[in-house]
């Protein structure tokens, strides 16, 4: 049996990394188009490197020639003019075209809990989702017109070791070790999902070749749902510092921070519950198995591993300092 062909666009990001070494792991034929690769998240040596701009859709023709994939997986389209490029690029040359959206599409505030993938794709606050849902409206119509392979996956609040839940990155965890106050939006009890990288991988991978999934929309989460409170105790507890939470109503911290306000209003305040029912209909085997308390000590290692890595942003943590000395206590 020949190996799947699997070109991915970008792949050393927090979540492609991930799902670029299973993909390898599991015997798939893997490209990689890429202008680089990180030093935090190399890509497995199996894979076929291919460097240039996956942004240039001259320069990505030039580079696959007259290659054709089982399956394009493009990590990196934020526009719908991105997905133009990509279904006038692919168009009869992939069996499968896979568009990385976001779990932040969905309706905010949702009506009903939990978020299914039927549930309406409306974000009025923040720009990046609404470039999302326009991208997938985009591809179904082009699927529905023309019979475009197209397949949505919609990752929500997905980590790996260099990723800090919190607003911030370091800032908040060297407050922490500092013995200062950390803030928390709201009243610290809504609820959210936090998906390790691994765990993301092990529900994407099975997808790829699956013709059951074209033309349709899958979201891939865990199924550990943690309060802020809760995520924040974990971090405190990996790092060995107490917690001490000062909890901010998410309108004041964007009256502070627009940038970290539109972050809550428009994702992390409201509490997002998913139901992965959908997903192990055709992934059946699919689980989460890393709990965030383990996840958690993997970012407080790799961040302990090198303490260049410690960069507080100077900036954020005055803000975090005001906002601390009006609502402490």
């Amino acid at each position: 049996m020949s190996s799947l062909r699997v070109l991915f666009l970008g792949g050393t990001g927090v979540i492609s990394s991930a799902c670029a070494r299973l993909a390898v792991d599991h015997g798939i034929d893997l490209s990689v188009i890429t202008r680089g690769q990180t030093r935090a998240r190399p890509l497995p040596a199996a894979a076929r490197v291919l460097h240039g701009d996956a942004r240039d859709p001259d320069q990505v023709s030039q580079l696959l020639g007259h290659r054709e994939f089982d399956a394009v997986v493009d990590w990196i389209a934020f526009t719908p003019e991105h997905a133009q490029a990509d279904i006038d690029t692919f168009r009869g040359r992939a069996g499968q075209y896979v568009f990385i959206s976001s779990a932040s599409a969905y309706q905010t505030p949702p009506a009903r809990l939990p978020i299914v993938e039927s549930t309406p794709l409306r974000n009025p606050f923040l720009a990046y989702s609404r470039d999302k849902i326009a991208c997938e409206d985009l591809l179904i119509r082009a699927y529905r017109e023309e019979g475009f392979p197209a397949t949505i996956v919609r990752p929500s609040h997905t980590y790996d070791a260099t990723l800090v839940p919190l607003e911030g990155g370091w800032t908040a965890l060297g407050r922490m070790r500092q013995g200062k106050p950390v803030v928390v939006h709201g009243d610290g009890t809504s609820l959210w999902t936090l998906t390790h990288h691994r765990d993301f991988a092990r529900g994407f991978v099975p997808l790829l070749g699956h013709s059951r999934t074209i033309g349709d929309s899958f979201h891939i989460t865990s199924d550990d749902v943690l309060t802020w409170d809760q995520i924040t105790r974990a971090l405190a507890a990996a790092v060995g510092a107490p917690a001490d939470i000062v909890h901010v109503p998410s309108a004041v911290i964007a009256s502070a921070d627009p940038q970290w306000g539109a972050s809550l209003l428009g994702d992390k305040a409201h509490s997002l519950v998913f139901d992965n029912s959908k997903l192990r209909s055709v992934v059946p085997g699919y689980r989460a198995v890393i709990p965030f308390e383990q996840g958690a000590r993997e970012i407080v290692d790799w961040y302990d591993a090198d303490p260049d890595r410690q960069q507080a942003d100077a900036r954020l943590d005055a803000i975090m300092d005001k906002l601390v000395q009006a609502y402490d206590g």
